[in-house]
């Protein structure tokens, strides 16, 4: 079972960018997608980017223009950039691969926005 290890994460003001970066020890490549969620403090998990294998990126229409997930499949690494941060981006980031016989998570990373 693969694991996945999220780092980049930390503090940053708003304006700022950051990127997220996803390890995983089994090749991305046998996933159906590569996924970021988040979750806010008091808030459900939601989708951030999903990017599926051989397929296109899409994004929650909060971040649209402002993130960016790709992935390096000789590292088995998987990336999200976040540009123009904004204090409603505080929460912690969960890396995910999608399996068809269930999901796998990291074990999150946090990210806080000042203003």
């Amino acid at each position: 079972q693969a694991q996945l290890v999220e780092s980049g994460g930390g503090l940053v003001q708003a304006g700022g960018s950051l990127r997220l970066s996803c390890t995983s020890d089994d090749s991305i490549d046998n996933a159906g997608a590569m996924a970021w969620y988040r979750q806010a403090p008091g808030k459900q998990r939601e989708l951030v980017a999903t990017l599926p294998t051989g397929g296109s990126a899409n994004y929650a229409d909060s971040v649209k223009g402002r993130f960016t997930i790709s992935s390096d499949t000789a590292k088995n690494m998987v990336y999200l950039q976040m540009n123009s941060l904004k204090p409603e981006d505080t929460a912690v980031y969960y890396c995910a691969a999608e399996y068809t016989l269930g999901d796998i998570w990291g074990q999150g990373i946090q990210v806080t926005v000042s203003s």
